[in-house]
């Protein structure tokens, strides 16, 4: 018989399966707030369940356990980031970033990634699988237990596109959001995608008052194709016109991710055709320095050169901040510590 990873499921489903396993409903909500809220490891320290019932349990399900293979914290920041091990071997980040407003974990929704963009590591391997549901609360749930603090806001933005893996991203965020789990709302989540516009558009009408980040890096659909392919598929014209779409229905207004990459992106020109790009929009915009990968070649830009691309769209009255570096000197573009890990793998094997 197979077992069932009951993380994977939302309370109403964890009912379904209860009353289909002849348990009583209301055991459900017991079983979840012991998942979603405690994070014990197994089934036999759910202490207000019968033992017959958790034998049964141990018989018939799973708990995702996840595993530290190496952590890295950074000595400028105190960020950690984690490289977990999964049940079947593979290897998933997750990065815990200290703010002034609690403790910010961002997730993995992917191991890899198929979107090939190009200024990121977690493409180099490609996509290996989606994460489920439970493999990223996992990702929280450990990082929270391994901190003893509470953990207040998630970034959906490591390795993996969230709506490439769209179901258990939403299943991720409704147990994550819920009172029988850690009860974060949705106004501290923040999920990153590269612009896939119809799951954007599903996503909307879903109506969560959550942030939607977009990595858009690019202010003209020629250069964008080369940083970010899937702009052959949703042009920009296309992907503004779904961001637009997004917030009349959210009533939430979208940040745009922008990576400045020295001598292809960060020109006087590039801002300029940026401002004009997202003028009257109602958005945010996000300046990130570039975080080098060897294997992409890609430089960043200098520090005086940020700060005038920041004033040419302030003066055409955009709102834009530049991303506070949180882990350069603990491999912190995303899908790095992942990437050196496959690596020394292939060499052992």
């Amino acid at each position: 018989m197979e077992s069932t990873g009951l993380m994977d499921l939302t309370l109403p489903q964890i009912e379904n399966w209860v009353l289909q396993e002849a348990m009583p409903k209301f055991r459900a909500r017991q079983i979840a707030e012991w998942m979603f809220q405690k994070g014990v490891d197994s089934f036999d320290q759910m202490t207000n369940l019968p033992l017959d019932l958790r034998k049964k349990l141990n018989q018939t399900a799973y708990l995702e356990d996840l595993q530290v293979i190496k952590k890295q914290v950074s000595a400028q920041t105190g960020t950690v980031k984690y490289l977990f091990k999964l049940k079947d071997g593979q290897a998933v980040e997750t990065v815990l970033m200290r703010q002034v407003y609690g403790l910010s974990v961002c997730v993995s929704s992917q191991v890899g990634c198929r979107m090939s963009c190009r200024l990121c590591a977690s493409t180099l391997s490609g996509l290996v699988r989606n994460l489920s549901a439970g493999e990223i609360y996992a990702q929280v749930m450990s990082v929270q237990k391994e901190q003893s603090s509470r953990i207040s806001h998630v970034v959906i933005m490591g390795s993996g596109e969230p709506l490439d893996n769209f179901q258990h991203t939403l299943a991720f965020m409704t147990n994550i959001n819920a009172d029988y789990g850690l009860n974060i709302g949705y106004r501290h989540i923040t999920l990153s995608t590269c612009g896939l516009v119809p799951e954007i558009l599903a996503l909307a009408e879903k109506k969560l008052p959550l942030t939607l980040a977009v990595s858009l890096h690019a202010p003209n659909n020629k250069l964008r194709d080369s940083i970010v392919p899937v702009n052959r598929k949703y042009p920009l014209q296309v992907l503004l016109k779904a961001c637009k779409d997004y917030t009349k229905l959210t009533g939430r207004r979208v940040s745009f991710e922008y990576a400045l990459i020295k001598g292809l992106n960060d020109t006087t020109v590039c801002a300029q055709e940026l401002a004009d790009l997202l003028k009257n929009f109602s958005c945010h915009i996000n300046l990130i320095p570039v975080n080098p990968v060897p294997e992409r070649g890609l430089q960043r830009t200098p520090v005086q050169n940020i700060q005038r691309f920041k004033d040419i769209l302030e003066k055409e009255g955009l709102k834009v901040t530049v991303r506070r570096e949180m882990g350069s000197d603990i491999d912190a573009a995303c899908g790095q510590l992942r990437h050196s890990f496959v690596d020394r793998r292939k060499e052992v094997f």
